[in-house]
């Protein structure tokens, strides 16, 4: 019996299979845990059904987490994410069963999710928590069968600490974002990366000399906020943390409202996990063609539904680019990617050197889960230390880079009290 899944093309499977391989010279730590769970098998017999972006880089943790013995499905965790030769690949080459098409509707997105589910999983993998919110409304009769879960972005983070925190959460969750190989680097570097990296390939903009308008400085937006400036743009940052407002400052950009920021921006980008951050009045005040971007992971950030009730026209103009022309005025507001991560709809995402770290991060969680499940409570946990900095030691092994270790002088005068002036 063929092997159930629901993706755009399985004849894409060659051209997927060769940038899969092309994205694992990349990812010398995921390949070092993959030979290890080839020989030790520390998920034999486990259900893991995982939805994440279907890339090359998901790709190659997928396939560790089937070396190590590990039956996967997979679905797409945004319906804009998916890279449909990826999915074809996964499935032709790989044996994966993959339910993600790029560009399903909201229909077909959470039939995609269900479809993982009835696998009965033992462990979730998540990219926004909606595994875990779709078990915890709609599919109790899951959560006997579940050990626990992980979780890959800030978004799904917030999700589950608010289950956490209403005493609703049903089984432990291990909150691979926090880990600091994950959020220091991948959220940083990574969105910062292929953030500018989509909204260039949509829009062909040139980022010198314009100004770029950042909402939310956590590390997403430093990161945006960094790469920005480095191809010569002026940067604004709009912030409701005043620490953050405060840190954004010392780096050296402006900051602001939004409704100040509105007037001053050629592009504007959302990274903050909340709704309705670019609303109405912040369009009616914007210039002629501003160009609007979202990267954070839900596409509720900017207020689409009052974009389009203000506007007398809509056209999509280049892929992933519409062109919405206000009633009033007859201003024009570009919107990149339908308000989704513009990385992933419009680009590649993250490169595949630091989306190494995190799904290193996401391999050895789930080991980890397996391992000590039993002792876990019905809580959000952060990655353990000793993982964190083994995958930074590996990776810093693989970039060819030592680096000192303590004298036990030095480590006598760490650990004591005595020793002052």
């Amino acid at each position: 019996m063929p092997m159930k899944s629901d993706i755009k093309n399985i004849k894409l499977a060659k051209g997927g299979k060769l940038r899969i391989e092309w994205a694992a010279n990349n990812m010398p730590v995921v390949k070092m845990i993959t030979k290890r769970f080839a020989k030790e098998k520390p998920l034999k017999g486990v259900k893991l059904g995982a939805c994440l972006h279907v890339t090359t880089e998901t790709a190659n943790l997928a396939i560790a987490l089937k070396v190590g013995g590990a039956d996967v499905k997979l679905c797409a965790s945004n319906p804009l994410s998916t890279q449909d030769d990826v999915a074809a690949s996964l499935v032709a080459d790989y044996g994966i069963p993959v339910f993600a098409i790029k560009g399903e509707n909201n229909k077909v997105y959470y039939s995609h999710l269900n479809e993982v589910l009835d696998m009965k999983p033992h462990i979730t993998m998540d990219d926004g928590a909606d595994l875990v919110s779709e078990i915890h409304s709609k599919r109790r009769a899951l959560i006997a069968n579940i050990i626990g879960g992980t979780e890959e972005t800030t978004t799904g983070v917030i999700r589950l600490k608010s289950l956490e925190n209403k005493k609703l959460l049903a089984f432990p969750i291990i909150a691979v974002n926090d880990a600091l190989t994950k959020h220091l680097f991948d959220n940083r570097y990574g969105t910062g990366q292929s953030t500018i990296d989509g909204i260039i390939r949509a829009t062909n903009h040139l980022l010198a000399g314009s100004t770029v308008v950042v909402a939310g400085y956590g590390w997403c937006g430093r990161g945006v906020a960094m790469r920005a400036r480095g191809m010569g743009a002026k940067v604004v940052v709009t912030e409701i943390n005043e620490m953050k407002a405060l840190e954004a400052v010392m780096d050296g950009f402006d900051v602001m409202p939004m409704k100040e920021a509105a007037k001053r921006g050629n592009v504007f980008v959302t990274l903050t996990g909340n709704i309705n951050v670019i609303r109405l009045e912040h369009f009616i005040a914007m210039k002629d063609g501003a160009i609007v971007a979202n990267s954070g992971h839900f596409n509720v950030e900017i207020d689409i539904p009052a974009l389009k009730k203000a506007s007398r026209a809509v056209r999509t103009i280049r892929p992933f680019v519409e062109e919405y022309t206000l009633r009033k005025g007859g201003k024009k507001i570009i919107l990149l990617g339908e308000g989704r991560l513009v990385n992933l709809a419009a680009a590649e995402g993250h490169p595949a050197m630091v989306m190494d770290m995190s799904f290193a991060d996401q391999s050895l969680s789930a080991e980890y889960l397996v391992k000590n499940a039993k002792k876990l409570e019905k809580k959000v946990y952060a990655v353990p230390e000793h993982l964190d900095r083994n995958i930074s030691e590996l990776k810093l092994a693989s970039m060819g880079i030592a680096i000192d270790a303590l004298t036990p002088e030095q480590k006598k005068y760490l650990s004591s009290w005595q020793i002052g002036t």
